[in-house]
């Protein structure tokens, strides 16, 4: 329980200060984070895992768990106050500890790595709908550069984001809402294998999983209470 409110703490503090690059409204719960970790145990052999904008944690937990002995794995996080729990947490969290000679956290941005491939699997935590239409199409251009072939990148969005801000918003907003759904539309249509609708999340949030290179996945399913028009999906409750 300590952990739990240190945790939040530093989140919120935060989220008050640097909302337009923290993004989310709380830390994500282990529903989604296990969402965006599905992936991360596939295949055979050594495996280097990337995260981008970990925070405090949340879902670096369920990377975690799901790592293998010989994996990798890489945090990039660019508030140097996550970076330093991030830090503590592999010094002192039982379960981070335990990978800590495999891990290392990275204080920059994901564009100022070398970019080339080299991930296997990429988890992103960015809020990609609080960005410039350039950023979100520079940061899905770095991602598509680091991913190995056949690599996958897992994020999420809240669940009818764009369309409840564009509601709200100013007719500048409107458009960059409307364009960056352009542009994540074509990286869905270009390589969304599956999309998954996480309900016990504060907000719903979809996962989306892409592979660059057009290799398809596994079928989805219908998410019973979730939009229906955004998409195939699988529930996760």
């Amino acid at each position: 329980m300590p952990r739990i409110l240190s945790e939040y703490r530093v989140f919120f503090g935060q989220f008050w200060r640097a909302y337009h690059t923290t993004g989310a409204i709380s830390p994500s719960s282990r529903w989604l984070a296990a969402a965006l970790a599905r992936y991360v145990p596939e295949g055979q052999g050594t495996r280097h895992i990337l995260e981008v904008g970990p925070g405090t944690g949340a879902v670096t937990q369920s990377i975690v768990r799901n790592l293998r002995p010989s994996d990798r794995l890489d945090l990039v996080e660019l508030n140097e106050t996550f970076v330093a729990a991030l830090r503590e947490r592999f010094r002192n969290d039982p379960e981070f500890a335990a990978v800590a000679d495999r891990a290392e956290v990275i204080h920059r941005s994901v564009e100022d790595l070398p970019q080339s491939p080299t991930y296997d699997a990429i988890v992103s935590g960015l809020p990609l709908n609080n960005f410039s239409t350039d950023l979100v199409e520079r940061l899905v251009r770095a991602f598509g550069n680091l991913l190995k072939p056949g690599g996958t990148l897992s994020f999420f969005e809240y669940v009818a984001v764009r369309p409840a801000r564009a509601a709200v918003s100013g007719r500048a907003d409107k458009k960059r809402l409307r364009e960056i759904g352009g542009v994540l539309g074509k990286l869905f249509a270009a390589g969304e294998f599956r999309r998954e609708c996480v309900l016990r999340n504060f907000p719903p949030a979809w996962v989306h999983h892409v592979r660059f290179d057009g290799t398809n996945g596994e079928a989805a399913h219908g998410a019973a209470g979730c939009p229906v028009d955004t998409g195939p999906t699988t529930d996760l409750r």
